[in-house]
């Protein structure tokens, strides 16, 4: 028997419209679905894609949301070893993931060592969310000669990543978004600064004025900061 092949599906930031062409003819063509457990994307991805899915069976992956790398890597494992089976069997598996599988997703760690072990992979881009941000505010996410940079906003590195040159898409801020705020006042950049919360989805929430929050949002929260061209 021939094995199956593993596809890691970008299925966009929320809405199933933005779903590629290619996404929803893998979705459909393939026999096994696998959504990572335990993360916050899991049910959202089987959402966005449920009009395809239809009847297939649900493979869950255990990905707890922990910066524990042993467990990650026990987790990530045990993914691989799931999915192998199947394509052993020679069935073809869709992995979704939301968003772009190349953007901070679980998905690559379960890519890498399932290609190690000699499969075919093959990875299906979807919209990244803050494409879907940037469209939402009406803003373009770069100019010119402008630098982007793409800073996860939950991680020590944020303060040093507001300092560089250029436009910056803060990620993954969630609980810490007080204090992502209180960074971009300190630098002078909160009036440069707006949020979109559920970008695309149930319960979207626009902040052109980062100082109207008074709690932290939620985890698919995405903050642009522009610096003006000179």
């Amino acid at each position: 028997m021939n094995q199956g092949k593993l596809y890691g599906i970008g299925v966009g930031p929320g809405d199933p419209e933005l779903l590629t062409c290619k996404a929803v003819r893998l979705i459909k063509e393939c026999d096994v679905i696998a959504v990572p457990k335990g993360g916050s994307g899991e049910q959202t991805a089987l959402q966005i894609a449920a009009a395809f899915i239809q009847d297939k069976p649900i493979l869950h992956c255990d990905m707890p949301m922990t910066r524990d790398q042993a467990v990650l890597n026990a987790c990530h494992d045990q993914a691989a070893d799931d999915i192998c089976a199947l394509l052993n069997e020679g069935k073809n598996v869709a992995f979704l993931t939301l968003g772009d599988p190349a953007v901070y997703s679980t998905y690559w760690y379960v890519h890498r060592r399932v290609q190690a072990r000699g499969y075919t992979v093959e990875i299906v881009p979807g919209v990244p969310s803050f494409c879907a941000a940037a469209a939402r505010l009406g803003q373009a996410l770069c100019e010119g000669s402008q630098m982007l940079h793409i800073i996860p906003a939950s991680h020590s590195s944020t303060k040093e990543g507001l300092a560089l040159s250029g436009n910056k898409i803060l990620m993954k801020a969630g609980k810490s978004i007080l204090e992502v705020r209180d960074l971009l006042e300190a630098d002078g950049k909160l009036d440069s600064a707006a949020l979109v919360e559920r970008c695309s989805m149930e319960g979207e929430r626009v902040v052109r004025d980062l100082r109207e929050l008074d709690d932290p949002t939620g985890y698919f929260s995405v903050i642009l900061v522009r610096e003006e061209q000179k």
